[in-house]
């Protein structure tokens, strides 16, 4: 990556939809020059242009939750169960103490405690030693998350961690909005 390649990566993280007629003003090369380089970065996958949610904006609750898994295939499950769980914004491997941090994202406080609690949470499954779960108050240098919207499509019955939300407690006493994956969703995603 050189100077040209972190002006135009700048550029689209202040503004990802710049043209690139704007673009080749800031490199100083030929609007070609500026879309093969644009193209170079997107096809390497060293850049991706995606929309980010502000959740503010949205009124949703992001948390942080660290866990502590007693094995490699403990996690591995723990990931292929949340892979397509649209509350789960992002999954980090570390090497410490607490060896996989998550961050999540809730329409509302109740749901964002039920989603620390209930079967369908990451701290309920299988082979965590220790969690702790974070509520975040205040996000700083970006209000912006990428929330997999994509995958809040409320068509399936069986939601992707395989937990029914209808016998639900929280769901049943409306304390929880449900898996915005399913027809039982309640929620503004």
């Amino acid at each position: 990556m050189d100077d040209i390649d972190r002006k135009i990566i700048s550029q689209l993280q202040e503004d990802g939809r710049t043209t690139l007629q704007d673009l080749s003003k800031i490199t100083g090369y030929t609007s070609m020059g500026t879309k093969k380089r644009l193209e170079k970065l997107l096809k390497s996958e060293t850049i991706k242009v995606s929309a980010l949610i502000n959740p503010d904006a949205l009124e949703l609750h992001p948390a942080i939750v660290m866990l502590e898994m007693e094995s490699a295939e403990a996690m591995q499950d723990l990931l292929e169960r949340f892979k397509d769980c649209p509350r789960v914004i992002h999954m980090f491997k570390t090497i410490g103490g607490y060896n996989l941090i998550a961050l999540v994202v809730a329409e509302t406080q109740d749901t964002l405690e039920s989603i620390s609690t209930e079967k369908c949470s990451l701290r309920c499954s299988k082979g965590i030693r220790r969690s702790e779960f974070y509520p975040i108050s205040d996000m700083y240098f970006s209000p912006f998350l990428q929330i997999r919207e994509n995958l809040s499509h409320k068509e399936k019955n069986v939601t992707p961690c395989k937990v029914d939300c209808v016998p639900c407690n929280s769901y049943e006493n409306q304390k929880c909005v449900g898996c915005p994956t399913t027809s039982h969703y309640k929620g503004p995603l």
